[in-house]
């Protein structure tokens, strides 16, 4: 079975205990009580896992971050959309397709769906992995009743090649109470099809929902545009990449952020699940140095952003836009 590792040091610390597991003397497998055992590392805080490894959801089932203030969203997430409200699947077939798989004398988490496991001895405790979560499922969301009269929902959307996206998430607003995020994609509202609908009418879709102040219906898609990279800060708090005005201009090399994959030419979005959107180049250094040691950064390339955002005033992302910080 495969192993996948958030980071590039969580792969390089594994390997070395297993290679320390192989390295045993003959003589040492007829005396137990010598062997140097498998490496169990310290359990992640979050989620239903067994100790030693980095355990993410069931398959195509997750748990949306909650907000402070906000109830706790539950989201279950599916392979496609058709019939997404009406698939109802027993709790013993369920039980059969997320499988747990326990080698002897090693911890494993549930298996992917590739048939992988996640081991995580460095960043397996780092909170950010799981608020930073990116499925690409889709998941059905409920809207409550806005109010009557002038009420909003929040939200602000585009459309990027003939998909409706989220651009812009008002703090407090009922979409942020629902765990909508930016870069998620509008497949139906009410039941209706988004596909090449245009911006404009997209809006004046969600306007007539909010005007009639009734519960809105949303197919989502899961940020498809985004991914997470997860990285170690350095002595000085650092992970080793220099942005301007969010996008990441330069790689510092032999950093972590050198050594996991981070590319040039893309925006940040989020630190640790948070939303940096509209915030100053120093309030989001702020964030990284007084973040966790291990952090992960949702990026995605700056033509794309600045596509997404053409329409967005800058006065309004930097008063409104939803920043909170989500918890798990």
């Amino acid at each position: 079975m495969s192993r996948l590792y958030p980071t590039l040091e969580d792969m390089t610390v594994d390997r070395m205990a297993q290679a320390q597991v192989a390295a045993q003397p003959p003589a040492f497998q007829h005396h137990p009580q010598l062997q140097v055992q498998p490496p169990v590392y310290a359990a992640p805080q979050y989620g239903l896992v067994h100790p030693g490894v980095l355990a993410g959801p069931p398959v195509y089932q997750g748990v949306r971050p909650q907000y402070p203030g906000h109830a706790a969203v539950f989201a279950p997430l599916y392979p496609r959309l058709d019939g997404f409200p009406v698939v109802a699947i027993p709790p013993e077939q369920m039980a059969t397709m997320v499988a747990v798989h326990r080698p002897q004398g090693m911890t494993v988490a549930t298996v992917t769906p590739a048939g992988a496991q996640v081991v995580a001895p460095l960043s397996g405790n780092a909170a950010g992995l799981k608020k930073a979560e990116i499925t690409h499922g889709i998941r059905h969301v409920q809207i409550g009743m806005v109010k009557p009269g002038g009420g909003k929902i929040g939200l602000r959307v585009r459309n990027i090649n003939n998909g409706i996206f989220i651009t812009f998430v008002e703090r407090g607003s009922p979409g942020a109470v629902a765990g909508l995020r930016f870069g998620d994609q509008i497949l139906q509202i009410n039941g209706a099809n988004m596909a090449g609908v245009e911006t404009d009418k997209a809006m004046r879709t969600l306007q007539n929902c909010a005007t009639h102040a009734a519960p809105i219906s949303m197919a989502i898609k899961d940020r498809p545009f985004e991914r997470t990279i997860t990285m170690l800060k350095d002595s000085a708090g650092m992970a080793g990449f220099v942005f301007k005005n969010g996008e990441i201009t330069a790689i510092v090399k032999d950093t972590s952020a050198a050594r996991n994959g981070i590319l040039t030419e893309h925006q940040l979005l989020e630190i640790d699940g948070q939303n940096v959107i509209g915030l100053k180049d120093k309030q989001v250094l702020d964030i990284i140095r007084t973040s966790p040691a291990c952090i992960t950064v949702t990026i995605m390339p700056a033509s794309l952003y600045k596509q997404m955002m053409k329409c967005n005033s800058v006065s309004m992302v930097q008063k409104s836009m939803d920043h909170s910080i989500p918890e798990v």
